[in-house]
């Protein structure tokens, strides 16, 4: 349970998936520390987004998440049962509560299976024996993600179909077994402008029918707002901010989500001209990250002998709104970063507890 008594449905503590990289096949170089002490609480019913520039770790956690990658360390709680990767059972089991959205849906469909095929598949697997069972399903699924009539979709094959309408079989594939949490990763990127807003609009109305925990992964703040209730900014592998939607976006505290809303593109003609101000550099090695905060290399308003030195905790500057940076510390250069002040007090403990 969250502090205001919500029930929640994943948990994530200490979260590090690091792969590791070796010379010809046994020196060893390192780790990638893709995702790197991430925690987190999803409630049940709730939408998260992870936003985040590309190699920022979003997907690699949505993959851990998923089972797909094995953690380094750190630990997944699931409707109240630890996530066990050696278990086989308890993975099985878990997987069948789980949907996962793909970002390409021209790649994520057998070519060689029709619509039928592919969405019974999974029922096969999670032991459904019954034929008219799992055409009931199939036809019901179909139906939900507005592939009508049903019977003219059933026999078609992949690229028989437009983006938009292979996307909803990968949506109806990632429903057919009702999971409790979906993971979308990108759903929508590979997809036009108009097929997007339909797209976002059937996965909302799904998460509000069946009361889904969703994870939304996007590199794009300007779809966020009108999917999920909290946001989480990643960068190098850490969550950075974390914030209810409309308070990040009205008021970001860290510079890299201020820089990533301003990143949004204008639709006003008026201002084509107009630069974007972006954070000069590229983003660090994730086998070799900068000391201290490692967006300092990028930051105007980094502090010289603090940022590039101590990693930074998460505090709270306004109530449910977390942030990793220095400036919302209340320190200055020199002045015991160690101890953090009142004004902005650490929030480690209880970060994405909402």
């Amino acid at each position: 349970m969250t502090a205001d008594g919500a029930k929640v449905m994943l948990s994530v503590r200490g979260l590090r998936t690091w792969f590791e990289l070796r010379r010809f096949g046994f020196a060893r170089v390192g780790f990638v520390r893709a995702v790197d002490d991430v925690s987190f609480d999803l409630r049940r019913k709730e939408a998260a987004a992870f936003v985040g520039e590309s190699g920022c770790g979003k997907s690699s956690l949505a993959k851990t998440v998923l089972g797909l990658y094995k953690p380094h360390d750190g630990e997944i709680i699931f409707d109240g049962e630890p996530l066990d990767v050696h278990n086989s059972e308890r993975m099985a089991r878990y997987r069948s509560q789980i949907g996962y959205i793909q970002q390409d849906p021209y790649g994520a469909l057998p070519p060689f299976l029709d619509v039928r095929r592919i969405l019974a598949e999974p029922l096969i697997i999670q032991g459904v024996r019954s034929k008219k069972e799992r055409e009931r399903r199939i036809h019901e699924v179909l139906g939900e993600v507005k592939l009508l009539p049903v019977d003219d979709f059933l026999s078609k094959f992949p690229h028989m179909l437009s983006g938009g309408q292979q996307q909803r079989v990968v949506v109806a594939r990632a429903m057919i077994m009702r999971p409790k949490l979906l993971v979308a990763d990108e759903p929508v990127s590979m997809l036009d402008a108009s097929v997007r807003v339909e797209i976002l609009h059937l996965l909302r109305n799904l998460q509000r029918t069946h009361d889904l925990t969703v994870i939304y992964i996007t590199h794009d703040l300007s779809t966020v707002r009108h999917f999920s209730e909290r946001a989480f900014v990643m960068y190098a592998g850490k969550v950075v901010e974390t914030a209810p939607v409309d308070d990040l976006l009205a008021e970001p505290m860290h510079p890299y989500s201020k820089a990533l809303l301003g990143a949004i593109a204008d639709p006003d003609p008026k201002n084509a001209h107009c630069f974007r101000k972006v954070p000069p550099g590229e983003p660090p090695s994730l086998l070799n990250p900068p000391p201290g905060c490692s967006f300092h290399p990028r930051c105007a308003a980094a502090i010289e002998g603090l940022c590039d030195t101590k990693t930074p905790r998460s505090f709270e500057p306004r109530p449910r709104h977390l942030s990793a940076c220095w400036l919302q510390s209340g320190e200055e250069e020199g002045s015991g970063a160690d101890e953090p002040s009142n004004e902005g007090r650490p929030a480690s403990d209880r970060r994405g507890s909402g």
